[in-house]
């Protein structure tokens, strides 16, 4: 008999966890469409014929701002997205890219420059020579800068 290999290329840790619709809660996180979503209203129904409540959910997509909707029974489960927030320094900006300086020395070069207001406030603080980090959002695979923060000099 062959020795079977397994080749694994991602952490193993899931992108998402299940949690029951009812102990869901506004400005918490929830994939709507297979998108990560901010909770930003909620509404529950009465118990109907069928014995279930309902539980109407609007979100706003946490990368791109757009809006989605879902109806979930209170008793079923839905996916939460597992989100993480790092702060880096931005050290360089090249081609609409960051260049951006971890806490370990380590440097990240993969991550576009915001198409937003945030985007234009961080090119402007860089081209003016302040120092400051950039807040990452990691979610489902997918990350985006998010905020920034001047550091004390």
């Amino acid at each position: 008999m062959q020795d079977q290999q397994f080749h694994k290329a991602d952490s193993g840790a899931s992108t998402t966890y299940p949690t029951q619709c009812s102990s869901l809660r506004k400005n918490g996180n929830v994939v709507i469409k297979n998108r990560p979503c901010k909770i930003v209203e909620m509404s529950t129904s009465k118990t109907g014929k069928h014995g279930h409540a309902k539980v109407h959910i609007v979100g706003i997509d946490i990368f791109t701002g757009k809006k989605y909707e879902d109806i979930c029974p209170s008793t079923h489960n839905m996916d939460v997205p597992n989100t993480s927030r790092l702060d880096y320094q931005l050290v360089g900006l090249e081609d609409g890219y960051m260049s951006l300086l971890k806490d370990n020395g380590e440097q990240k070069e993969d991550l576009k420059l915001p198409i937003n207001d945030l985007g234009k406030e961080i090119q402007s603080k860089f081209e003016a020579g302040e120092l400051f980090s950039v807040t990452i959002l990691s979610a489902m695979g997918e990350e985006a800068a998010v905020s920034i923060k001047v550091l004390a000099t």
